[in-house]
């Protein structure tokens, strides 16, 4: 026989080592990235973000609780509340502070109401066919969250040994968490468990999700389903978020490329590489939340109709009719045009206006059409070529029987556009108009600056 050489012997054994663990074709089988099981009721969602503070002029769950009928009118599903805990006082920021300043997680601010009121909001939001989420801080708390002195090994340190709020941001009225801890994990979970088990809550917007480890929010989307089905909302934008632990993330870049579109900043194209991204790199099933405000967009960089001017109403119609769960934050349908003061009372003036009406004819809309429904419920945007496709955003979603084809003007120049694939010919109807319309290779559409049309079959 002949003799191998040390070499020749390591060659051999990697070789067998390959074989031994090369893997067999059935473990090649793609399995579903996304493990978690959306609720029934999220199919055809919209969320609406409820600033309890500024939403009446008493600013109190009793008074917002009057208002559900006409938020259930709206044609909204799913109400996220902002936190609804008792704000710290330590290092507060203005005379009321900031509800992401929480000082107990098992408490319910004074200023919104009791216990009891809180209960009685959720149960008149379930007869009226809403479901309420509840906005959760467990990245920090306030500086004197009654955990600062019974675990202060619970926080993070800074290289004096003191604690520090989130690093960069001016965030002076809360300190960070340590996920290392786990007896803070424990004591999280049982938190958040009880609100769904005591308050019936159905679930949770987890402010800056991805401060905190990915593997921390899959354990509590274990516990949490174990007591009820619960629809997860996180302020990120990630992929991984969503195979064990959330529903949906936020569609930040959605929204930078519509807004830079609104400012004439960029062109489709800008849309395009976001729904690009969104179906290369995403799962179908994976809900992304898109808006044009919410309480930071407003608070801090203005609001909807000072961000998107005269582009406003295209870009809440695409927010609706375009793949994504749609976000209208409290106000918008009042046209409010104020930024709302994040740490003081300043109540919302209440109005009819025409963008309520709008988001009221598109969530009807979306209910009606298949097509336009949530995730893989729902179908994927399928791009329609045109004429004038630096200005003219054209696509398809089509689901079972529900076929719709919008053409929105994304400039502020008038054009003439016509479509260039036998995807898009045929009869149609004008969702908005009810005109019949009969669209060819031959057909033209007049397109005013920032008009849209969504037509059905």
């Amino acid at each position: 026989m002949r003799k191998f050489g040390h070499l020749g012997w390591v060659i051999i054994g990697c070789c067998l080592a390959a074989c031994a663990t090369a893997p067999s074709d059935d473990s090649l089988v793609p399995q579903p990235y996304i493990q978690v099981e959306h609720p029934a009721w999220t199919r055809d969602a919209a969320i609406y973000e409820l600033n309890v503070r500024q939403f009446t002029p008493a600013g109190t769950f009793a008074a917002a609780q009057s208002e559900l009928p006409r938020l259930a009118s709206l044609g909204v599903r799913i109400l996220w509340l902002m936190p609804i805990h008792e704000i710290g006082e330590k290092n507060r920021k203005g005379s009321l502070g900031s509800p992401y300043a929480v000082r107990d997680y098992y408490s319910v601010n004074p200023e919104f109401g009791t216990d009891e009121e809180f209960r009685e909001f959720v149960a008149s939001a379930h007869e009226l066919g809403l479901y309420v989420i509840l906005d959760w801080v467990a990245n920090h708390t306030a500086w004197d969250n009654p955990l600062v002195t019974d675990h202060p090994e619970w926080y993070e340190k800074n290289g004096s040994g003191e604690f520090m709020p989130t690093p960069w941001w001016d965030w002076s009225d809360i300190i960070d968490l340590d996920y290392s801890q786990v007896e803070l994990r424990r004591y999280m979970i049982d938190a958040m468990s009880y609100w769904v088990r005591e308050f019936d809550i159905d679930g949770y917007r987890c402010d800056v999700a991805g401060y905190v480890p990915l593997d921390f929010w899959e354990d509590v989307r274990v516990a949490l389903d174990r007591i009820k089905p619960v629809f997860m909302l996180a302020e990120w934008e990630s992929r991984d978020l969503h195979a064990r632990a959330f529903d949906a993330t936020y569609a930040w870049s959605w929204y930078d490329a519509m807004h830079a579109v609104a400012k004439g900043e960029a062109n489709t194209g800008a849309l395009f590489g976001y729904y690009s991204a969104n179906e290369s790199a995403f799962p179908a099933d994976a809900l992304r939340m898109t808006h044009v405000s919410n309480h930071d967009k407003n608070s801090w960089e203005g609001s909807a109709p000072e961000q998107f001017g005269d582009a406003l109403e295209v870009a809440i119609v695409l927010s609706v009719v375009g793949e994504g769960m749609p976000l209208i934050y409290s106000g918008q349908e009042a046209g409010n045009e104020k930024r709302l003061a994040f740490f003081e009372r300043d109540p919302i003036e209440w109005r009819d206006h025409p963008v309520g009406e709008l988001y009221r004819w598109l969530f009807t809309l979306k209910r009606a059409e298949a097509a336009l429904w949530n995730g893989a419920w729902g179908g994927r945007m399928v791009p329609v070529e045109n004429t004038a496709a630096e200005s003219v955003l054209s696509f398809v979603r089509q689901k079972d029987q529900s076929f719709v084809l919008a053409v929105m003007n994304l400039s502020a120049e008038p054009t003439t556009v016509s479509l260039l694939s036998d995807l898009a010919f045929g009869s149609y109807q004008d969702a908005l108009t009810g005109e019949q319309l009969e669209l060819t290779a031959e057909s033209s559409l007049p397109m005013a600056p920032w008009q849209y049309r969504i037509l059905t079959r």
